[in-house]
């Protein structure tokens, strides 16, 4: 299991059966309150902010909920100021982990994000050690029940996509940032179900982990999904499927 795909992939599978609503649907509604602030209110002029309302309805979360998230941002009504901050440094065998948070004390979020890097053999890096390793890319996942590789290959390209992987039970389409919406909503005319569609951070080369540093690894990509602070974390780890089982078992 390769990068920011994979684990995309897994995230999107554990919160079908997952637990954590609640906190899933706060940092939903902190991406709606940034995306509204910087880009405006209207999610049809302000991409961003329409990747994030269609992430809250995909969860279920209530149009009240969106609507003051949105007014939030806007100023319409009081509540939290978000600052957006990027964390970057190295995993279990020299991964490298890139980490988007949002939080309203940074003192406090990059103590206890060092903390949990320091936890797992990792190590917090200055800015730009390792985004330069990273491409920002649209990536959408769609159900491949009752579809062809060779429909959904021919739609997404001729759309513009950049490239169509199967993994698993899904399709996943990989666009330029410039194409990724118009490439969604193809897949959107023809009814296909979008069950995952963001602005993502691909790896351009991986790092093999095995045994220890994998299971590491993984604990580490879950320690940090599960903080309040941080919205999306990407890494460049390739973890085999026979080695996931093994983890897992």
């Amino acid at each position: 299991m390769s990068g920011h795909n994979k684990w995309s992939t897994i995230k999107h599978k554990k919160g079908a059966v997952d637990a954590k609503r609640g906190k899933m649907f706060s940092k939903i509604i902190k991406e709606i309150s940034i995306a509204a602030r910087i880009g405006g209110g209207d999610p049809d002029g302000n991409p961003r902010l329409r990747t994030a309302v269609n992430a809250a309805r995909a969860a279920n979360m209530p149009k009240d909920n969106i609507d003051r998230a949105i007014k939030r941002g806007t100023g319409e009504i009081e509540g939290v100021s978000y600052e957006e901050v990027v964390y970057e440094g190295y995993g279990p065998g020299g991964v490298a982990v890139l980490v988007e948070a949002l939080t309203d004390n940074k003192n406090r979020t990059v103590a206890e994000i060092r903390h949990i890097f320091d936890k797992y053999n990792g190590n917090l890096g200055e800015s730009g050690c390792v985004a330069w390793m990273f491409d920002k890319k649209g990536l959408m996942a769609i159900s491949a029940a009752k579809l062809h590789e060779d429909e959904v290959m021919e739609l997404a390209l001729e759309s513009g996509a950049h490239d169509v992987q199967i993994e698993g039970d899904t399709f996943e389409i990989t666009t330029e940032l410039g194409d990724f919406e118009v490439v969604r909503k193809a897949v959107e005319d023809k009814g296909w179900k979008i069950e995952m569609a963001e602005i993502t951070m691909i790896p351009q080369n991986t790092v093999k982990l095995e045994g220890k540093k994998a299971e590491q690894m993984l604990k580490m990509m879950d320690s940090l999904d599960d903080h309040d602070d941080l919205q999306r974390v990407f890494a460049n780890f390739d973890i085999s499927e026979d080695e996931m089982m093994k983890i897992s078992a």
